[in-house]
């Protein structure tokens, strides 16, 4: 397997529409799997294939990893081809962050329950239930396939703001 790089904004594929997959061959299975070797060394808690540069609806997260104490760390990655939200319910407001948008935080109002359908790298259907951090990080990865990112969520102020501070640090490493 192979780390992608991670795109970020501006890069076209952020804010264009993933591609539903058709046929889960060996292209997608070895995709999914460098994504989820992408994830962890970044380190994320999830990943979209878009923000890999590839337009196919196929999302990749584990949040247990991460947070996990060392004699507990045991990978549990979950691939979802062609997810979407069937329903969700509540809301919450809390800080979120984003590989492709780097040095950008902020609160974003998401739902607190949802379920989520898609396929497995299997082929099977998979239904999930999901609250607090699940729930958040499905709705972000599953965002980032219509072509959204956390800047969707900004003012125009803190979206110029933050371009502005990302021109600046180019222009510094050029």
């Amino acid at each position: 397997m192979a780390l992608k790089p991670i795109v970020v904004v501006p890069h076209k594929a952020l804010s264009s529409k993933a591609a539903k997959i058709k046929n889960i061959d060996d292209n997608v299975r070895n995709l999914a799997q460098d994504m989820i070797e992408t994830m962890y060394k970044a380190p994320g808690i999830g990943l979209a294939a878009n923000q890999v540069g590839e337009l196919l609806q196929l999302i990749v997260y584990d949040v247990v990893y991460p947070y996990a104490e060392p004699k507990n760390k045991k990978k549990s990655p979950v691939c979802l081809i062609n997810p979407i939200i069937t329903s969700s319910e509540g809301e919450e407001i809390l800080e979120e962050g984003c590989l492709s948008v780097p040095e950008f935080q902020i609160e974003i109002k998401r739902a607190a329950c949802v379920q989520v359908e898609g396929i497995d790298l299997a082929g099977k259907p998979v239904h999930i239930e999901a609250e607090g951090l699940v729930a958040r990080v499905l709705q972000h990865e599953i965002e980032h396939l219509h072509g959204k990112t956390l800047l969707e969520h900004a003012s125009t102020l803190k979206k110029n703001l933050y371009r502005r501070r990302m021109r600046k640090l180019t222009r510094r490493e050029e």
